[in-house]
């Protein structure tokens, strides 16, 4: 499970994540939204062990972040995922797996998460000929290299088209269908909708609503009852 507990960060006097708690089973999808400037990156980089909280606590299946076996655990796409542009995608994926102290994947088990996340046919072109929607698949493979049993993503869907969006979202059920949980950030609250077990909506810094899609939105849309409720505040 991922267990946060009055969760904070300041940068200088603004607050921008405010004492925020969330519990999160293991095994399932959860979507965590909310506008530009919610604080939303910086929950994740808070979790994933990128920056340090000022109060609060972040629990990964009873290890903090911070720990080397933990961090052995998590995969991270973030929001722009920046390459070696000069390598090719399967040059930066074994330079990606070889940052984790655990066996590196051999070539055929990144070339098979090449292929699964739909980037295999370019694996040996350099990462400055990509277009943004490549880039965006082979940042979503690095967060796959070490195996993870806790995947966080920035904006994935972020550059894709809607076939590409189609594809990661398929790719996503079938990662949990693994047992692994997923925590992503979004502003296409219609692929939130179709396949996230529950979400998180944060304003401002404050969480004002954790549970399932369906008791958020009613008879709505997703996207509706969220813009409705985000007017309201």
């Amino acid at each position: 499970m991922i267990k946060i507990d009055g969760l904070t960060k300041y940068y200088g006097e603004q607050k921008a994540v405010d004492n925020l708690s969330l519990s999160i089973p293991e095994g399932t999808i959860f979507g965590f939204l909310g506008p530009n400037g919610a604080g939303k990156t910086t929950t994740i980089k808070m979790i994933v062990g990128i920056n340090t909280p000022d109060s609060g606590s972040i629990n990964i299946n009873g290890r903090t972040p911070f720990m080397p076996s933990a961090r052995e655990e998590i995969g991270f796409m973030p929001e722009e995922p920046h390459f070696y542009d000069q390598l090719t995608g399967l040059e930066f994926m074994r330079f990606a797996a070889n940052l984790f102290s655990q066996k590196s994947q051999a070539k055929e088990s990144l070339e098979e998460i090449l292929k699964k996340t739909g980037i295999y046919e370019a694996r040996n072109k350099k990462i400055k000929n990509y277009s943004k929607g490549m880039k965006q698949r082979l940042g979503f493979a690095q967060a796959l290299v070490n195996d993870p049993k806790y995947i966080f993503l920035d904006e994935p869907l972020e550059g894709l088209d809607p076939i590409g969006r189609r594809e990661l979202k398929i790719m996503l059920e079938n990662i949990k269908k693994e047992g692994k949980t997923i925590f992503f950030n979004s502003h296409i609250l219609s692929d939130v909708e179709n396949i996230c077990d529950q979400i998180g909506i944060i304003h401002l810094g404050k969480l004002i609503y954790f549970g399932s899609v369906d008791n958020f939105r009613k008879d709505k849309s997703l996207e509706e009852q969220f813009v409705e409720t985000i007017k309201k505040l």
